[in-house]
């Protein structure tokens, strides 16, 4: 099936790049194709368009420009942030605070670093994906040097109190660090606020290029990080390597469109979602998760019970929607997120993330709610 035939609803595993980002981008490949490290003019015009874009990426989450560092994306900040603090803040211990939800790119780093002596606790969560934060106060030890939990949950949606647990860790003189992924450009973040004082996200979640992200570091916290990459001095040092100019580019033009459009997507967004979710509703055995949360206005996560999960996706050939995380898509398990808040098995592997954006119609989710009703009562047919 041509895939312009089918509803696209995984926005929160990528979003088409913006037409608008793509015409800011294209010079940047032919006639402005300049080193930004090179010390002639094809190199200052290039380091320009980089500090235009950083500018505008920081606008986005309101931190200054100096506190953001450029990466290939989230996953690859998470790496340069997790290594790069705990190795060289060791010496004030070796002990990190997580949580059991996060995604693979902060949950595989720690468990490297488990593996090289820190010691790493995981908070349960909630049959809705919330944190205890007096099960987080009583984690604190003296030899604590980070909590790290996301702001937005990238299968649920379920945004965490992340101010709070900012002036928590503080209190005991801990250090901060949040995956913001799914939360930019979908509802306001303002890193100067928050007290975060890491952070890491990505362009291609707001309709930017793929292979592009930021690490922010809060200056006002004195925040750095120690070397973890190696071959040259770029990004001050943090992530070497010749800059993706054109990838940064298109990163603050997605940013700066975005900052315009926050308030209206928002609204449109969260329309969709409720209409989906009351259709959802009708079927018999659906349990939407996280109703009552506080959730980013573009997520649904739903169960259904008594569906032959391993199966579904396969019945929703018309539609573009996921199990979980993109980055464990193809393998059929059931998501660490959904155990973790207590979903049996067989109802986690039966759950979808539908995740809308700017591209949505209703019309998008009444198809989407006939083609799901029809899997669905195909499926209960075959497991009878």
């Amino acid at each position: 099936m041509s895939l312009n035939k089918k509803i696209y609803l995984d926005y929160n595993a990528t979003t088409p790049t913006d037409s608008r980002v793509v015409d800011a981008m294209l010079p940047y490949f032919t006639d402005n194709f300049g080193n930004a490290s090179s010390d002639h003019s094809f190199g200052w015009y290039a380091d320009e368009a980089v500090e235009i874009a950083r500018n505008k990426v920081a606008g986005l989450v309101n931190s200054r420009p100096v506190e953001l560092t450029f990466a290939s994306g989230a996953t690859e900040a998470a790496n340069l942030a997790l290594f790069g603090f705990c190795k060289k803040n060791s010496n004030k211990g070796n002990h990190i605070i997580s949580c059991k939800t996060e995604h693979k790119a902060v949950l595989e780093p720690l468990e490297a670093l488990e593996a090289d002596g820190f010691e790493v606790t995981y908070l349960d969560v909630d049959t809705n994906g919330n944190v205890d934060l007096n099960e987080l106060e009583e984690s604190i030890k003296p030899d604590t040097i980070m909590v790290c939990l996301m702001l937005a949950n990238n299968e649920t949606g379920l945004i965490h109190p992340i101010t709070s647990i900012t002036e928590l860790a503080h209190s005991k003189g801990v250090t901060v660090m949040s995956d913001i992924t799914q939360a930019v450009g979908k509802i306001p973040v303002d890193l100067q606020d928050s007290g975060i004082d890491i952070a890491i996200f990505s362009s291609h979640k707001t309709y930017g290029p793929k292979g592009i992200g930021a690490l922010y570091l809060n200056k006002n916290n004195n925040i750095s990080v120690g070397r973890h990459l190696y071959g040259g001095n770029h990004e001050k040092g943090v992530r070497p390597g010749t800059l993706n100019v054109p990838g940064i580019v298109g990163f603050g033009e997605a940013c700066e469109i975005a900052q315009q459009n926050l308030e209206e997507n928002h609204q449109k967004q969260s329309s969709l979602r409720s209409q989906l979710e009351e259709a959802l509703l009708s079927i018999e055995g659906t349990t939407i998760n996280c109703v009552k949360e506080n959730r980013l206005p573009n997520t649904t996560n739903v169960s259904f019970k008594g569906v032959d999960g391993t199966k579904l996706l396969r019945y929703l050939n018309k539609l573009a929607v996921s199990r979980g995380s993109a980055c464990t898509a193809n393998q059929v398990n059931p998501s660490h997120v959904l155990k973790a808040m207590g979903v049996e098995n067989d109802v986690a592997l039966a759950s979808l993330r539908i995740s809308t954006g700017r591209n949505t119609t209703s019309e998008d989710i009444e198809q989407a709610v006939s083609e799901i009703k029809k899997a669905i009562n195909q499926l209960k047919t075959v497991s009878i």
